[in-house]
């Protein structure tokens, strides 16, 4: 299962950006889908996550500025962000777990979207 990342880029602090994430290949379910990232010289952090029926979870420095969302349709997991700050910048990677077609399961990571906040 592959996940493709997009919408990533350079935006001014209060600015916004919508990162998107499909997933596709032998999938027989998505489970959980979720956003996480990584600053340089900091280790990979949860940013936030959503179960298949829309439940959510979000790192408390992000709460009320972020939303995940996602279309169980298009296998697709968004994540719009809102009054971004500098402490923001980081590669954010996404993630999804799940079933394929042949009843293993999965746990898959995308390429990672670099976001740029600049003061």
């Amino acid at each position: 299962v592959q996940l493709q990342a997009s919408g990533g880029g350079l935006v001014q602090s209060g600015g916004s950006l919508r990162l998107s994430c499909v997933a596709s290949g032998s999938i027989f379910s998505l489970n959980d889908m979720g956003w996480y990232r990584q600053a340089p010289g900091k280790e990979r952090e949860l940013v936030a996550t959503i179960t298949r029926s829309g439940v959510t979870k979000y790192a408390d420095s992000v709460k009320g500025r972020f939303t995940v969302s996602r279309d169980n349709l298009r296998n697709t997991v968004y994540l719009q962000m809102n009054s971004l700050k500098p402490d923001d910048t980081a590669v954010y990677y996404c993630n999804a777990g799940g079933l394929k077609r042949d009843w293993r399961t999965f746990d898959s990571w995308g390429q990672g979207t670099l976001v740029t906040v600049s003061s």
